[in-house]
């Protein structure tokens, strides 16, 4: 069983940045963050294999987010940087056993309950 547990949103000047958290429990092998602004689908932004973290991004948050990791309390960050008001949503992780480019909604079995992040602009 997973358990994921997000922290850290709120709100931002755009260029500012943010860091959320993923406190996951359960070991699984991919870590993935995905955000949710209102009246859009599901969007993916970044995932982290748990044993070695390989990385992928998005191409719309790559150079200016990064996903790092404390593994002794087995939390992921997503470290957002040059933020924009179009990077304004509900950002959620998620988890999966098995690895692969994973970059869709359904491709993960675990979620947390999500954190908000506004950028004014």
């Amino acid at each position: 069983q997973v358990q994921l547990v997000e922290s850290g949103g709120g709100l931002v000047q755009a260029g500012g940045s943010l860091r959320v958290s993923c406190a996951a429990s359960g070991r699984p092998h991919i870590i993935g963050w995905f955000r949710q602004a209102p009246g859009k689908e599901r969007e993916f932004v970044a995932r982290s294999t748990w044993s070695d973290g390989e990385e992928y991004y998005a191409d719309s948050v790559k150079g200016r987010f990064t996903i790092s990791r404390d593994n002794a309390k087995s939390t992921f960050y997503l470290q957002m940087n040059r933020l924009k008001p179009e990077d304004t949503a509900l950002y959620s992780c998620a988890a999966r056993f098995g690895v692969g480019i994973t970059t869709t909604p359904r491709d993960y079995s675990y979620w947390g309950q999500g954190t908000q992040v506004t950028v004014s602009s």
